[in-house]
């Protein structure tokens, strides 16, 4: 009998020669590839995520800072899940079994209810639609509150990006972000800089191997509504990971001890995190979003994958 894998259920969509993976925990992006090309970090079906790795994350992507915030007046308390730092990180999903509610050879949408709990009295249901097309992957995220009180919330994901075989280390990452975010020593942000000048600054591409961050980047430039963030490898092919403009922040976290499938060796990796909003946004407010009630919000984020020239 074979074992189910730990982020329960998977889902594969195909369209032509793209195919993507999408488990039922956090309604994870377990891996999509195109003609046998790997975008995307993978695992060994018996590990949870390694680092976050593919998950989504709502009602707030990043920590907040000692798991407290105040709405109204009155100080909310969640649960401390970053014991490292004594905060409250990825939101209320990351342990969560969506459920499938629709689904086709190339796409499919799972959908999880956040419920009014301690630290976030507010009832969210929440949908995640992943969607095979011509131009690569697009991710839909679809929020509807049908409570009866506006409640804050931000969207982000968590997407660990590779292209192909070639090894990390030697892909360019170009952001075009103007703006970063300086953090304490616990990892909350303590302001807001100018990349200009700093090893920080993405906007012309910058080797991998040359890059150690864990930094989260805003002021992106836009075209027609949408931003753009790219890898690419010494042959000139590549991957854009493009979203709507309200995904207004990136994180880029490059560490150097990402675990390899079914290997003990360790390795770079880099995640590029779309985010509508900062680290700590229910306490400083940088991108954080209302939904009031009875309202719907979406919007989307996806990969495209460049070939040569």
């Amino acid at each position: 009998m074979t074992a189910r894998p730990a982020t329960g259920p998977v889902h594969e969509l195909r369209l032509g020669e793209a195919t993507a993976h999408i488990g039922e925990l956090a309604a994870v992006l377990r891996g999509f590839q195109v003609g046998g090309v790997a975008y995307t970090e993978t695992w060994d079906d018996a590990e949870l995520p390694p680092m976050g790795c593919g998950i989504v994350l709502v009602p707030w992507p990043n920590r907040i800072r000692d798991a407290r915030w105040t709405h109204d007046g009155a100080v909310q308390k969640l649960d401390i899940t970053e014991l490292s730092n004594g905060h409250a990180t990825h939101g209320l999903l990351r342990n969560t079994a969506y459920r499938v509610v629709e689904q086709q050879d190339d796409r499919i949408t799972l959908a999880a209810t956040i419920y009014p709990q301690h630290g976030y009295p507010f009832v969210l249901d929440t949908r995640v639609t992943y969607a095979l097309t011509a131009d690569g992957l697009a991710v839909t995220h679809e929020l509807t509150n049908p409570g009866d009180a506006a409640a804050p919330f931000g969207v982000g994901t968590h997407p660990y990006l590779r292209v192909g075989d070639h090894p990390v280390d030697d892909l360019v990452l170009t952001v075009r972000a103007e703006t970063y975010a300086p953090c304490d020593e616990r990892l909350i942000p303590v302001g807001r800089e100018p990349v200009q000048g700093t090893g920080l600054d993405l906007r012309s591409g910058v080797r991998l191997g040359h890059l150690d961050a864990d930094v989260a980047l805003t002021d992106l430039a836009a075209d027609g509504g949408r931003v753009e963030h790219s890898l690419t490898a010494p042959d000139g092919t590549g991957l854009v990971l493009w979203a709507d403009e309200v995904f207004g922040w990136v994180q880029v976290f490059s560490p150097t001890n990402f675990p390899s499938p079914s290997a003990p060796q360790q390795r770079r990796a880099v995640a590029v995190e779309p985010m509508t909003c900062a680290a700590d946004a229910f306490n400083n407010g940088w991108g954080l979003l209302t939904l009031e009630p009875g309202d719907t919000w979406s919007a989307s984020w996806g990969l495209r994958p460049v070939a040569a020239g």
